[in-house]
């Protein structure tokens, strides 16, 4: 299923790097959320995206956002890519795949001409009221904070 913008977002429930479980709607009335999918912890794209989100992270948390990264890597995973990087955001992790479903973002790619199913690389913004007001399918790593720090400016 794919999302769109206006729609409310899904709800979850995961745990992150600290195995604490992540509700989405703990955060409705109090933070916008950033939620952003990627397909596996310490490698070259996802790194970069981690770390630019990083590099950010307080000017997101003066617009009231969080920035929460979420993949199928475990939690002990998770805290070790934190660990590795001092990353400054929650990562949750979607072992199931039923949060990578519910936003669409579990797909078939292709890559050196073989086709699997893998995590399409997504971000949504979901503001205080827990509306989708941004939804990007696909989108590159490189630069991709800074894009989504203005739009969230803009909340």
């Amino acid at each position: 299923m794919i999302l769109k913008k206006e729609q409310i977002a899904p709800d979850f429930a995961v745990p992150n790097q600290d195995n604490t479980v992540i509700n989405l709607s703990g955060f409705r009335g109090k933070m916008n959320v950033v939620l952003y999918f990627y397909p596996k912890d310490d490698t070259t794209g996802c790194t970069l995206e981690a770390n630019q989100f990083t590099q950010l992270a307080s000017e997101f948390a003066q617009f009231d956002s969080v920035v929460l990264g979420v993949s199928k890597d475990s939690c002990a995973s998770h805290q070790a890519f934190i660990d590795k990087y001092g990353l400054k955001v929650d990562l949750l992790s979607d072992s199931s795949g039923a949060l990578c479903d519910a936003y669409g973002v579990w797909q078939e790619k292709e890559k050196d001409g073989v086709k699997k199913m893998g995590i399409v690389r997504s971000t949504f913004v979901i503001d205080k009221q827990g509306v989708l007001v941004e939804v990007m399918y696909g989108v590159g790593a490189d630069g991709h904070a800074a894009e989504i720090l203005a739009l969230v400016k803009g909340l």
